[in-house]
């Protein structure tokens, strides 16, 4: 066990070394940009020739505008407090498809897709804007590299510990464990973690870019009504519970709007 607490600890040692602009932490990552970002604008391509994209509706053209404006303002954000650069490699893109799935997604380097399924929700320009600055931060914080290294690291953690153990019924039992005890006490708080700073980064830009922030708690009581209560607990889920997002949301939305004032944005849509 030592050996496998030892091998995991020079992975961390060595990978947690990019820093997150928004929060000035160090985070798991040893995905470099040049590695990731060409795999992802590739899987984007092919996933939009497999799949209905909506061009030049109002529903469309709105997607797009809304996510120029959050980009844009996200890089005044960064290119203030001492990140000029570190948009240089994204690609942003915005795209509508006709699914009726309620979700949006973005990959690595700012491909973003909205389903028109979530516009119904969203109902308003700045509703969209709520669910394209969570989206847009996922990309800013590298969660999607940040996931793979976790994973990377979580195969590397099972590896070393059935070359450590012997024993075969003490092998079955490790991995036994290790799976069920790395989902629920490691991966699933990591990707809740990434949701939530999302939440909160999202929030910010969005501010900046002038939409209001408070409006983004309202948009996750439309998503807890059309949930119909139909959700996992929380622990057992990737992404926190409606409720703590809306007091999230209504906590920060002040501080957003302190931000947005730095940048002499004091009216919102």
């Amino acid at each position: 066990m030592k050996k496998i607490i030892l091998i995991i600890a020079v992975f961390i040692g060595v990978s947690a070394c990019k820093v997150n602009p928004f929060t000035g932490q160090k985070t798991l990552n040893f995905y470099p940009n040049s590695q990731i970002f060409p795999t992802a604008f590739a899987q984007y391509d092919q996933f939009l020739t497999e799949n209905k994209v909506v061009k030049g509706t109002s529903e469309a053209q709105m997607i797009t505008k809304v996510g120029q404006r959050i980009s844009a303002a996200a890089e005044r954000w960064l290119s203030a407090n001492g990140y000029p650069g570190y948009l240089k490699d994204y690609k942003w893109e915005y795209n509508l498809v006709n699914d009726e799935t309620v979700n949006a997604w973005c990959m690595p380097g700012g491909k973003i897709v909205f389903y028109t399924g979530i516009l119904p929700i969203t109902q308003t320009e700045t509703g969209v804007a709520v669910v394209m600055g969570h989206e847009v931060a996922h990309a800013l914080a590298d969660h999607g590299a940040q996931r793979m290294s976790a994973g990377t690291l979580q195969q590397v953690g099972a590896v070393a510990g059935n070359i450590a153990i012997q024993d075969e019924q003490k092998r079955n039992l490790f991995n036994q464990a290790y799976g069920i005890g790395s989902q629920v006490g490691v991966m699933l708080p990591f990707s809740r973690s990434h949701e939530t700073e999302a939440d909160r980064i999202g929030l910010q830009i969005m501010a900046i870019a002038g939409y209001d922030p408070y409006e983004a708690a309202k948009l996750w009581k439309r998503m807890k009504a059309n949930s119909g209560g139909q959700s996992p607990p929380e622990f057992m889920s990737t992404h926190p519970s409606n409720d703590t997002r809306i007091n999230n949301l209504t906590a920060w939305a002040p501080l957003a709007k302190e931000e947005a004032a730095k940048f002499g944005v004091t009216t919102f849509r």
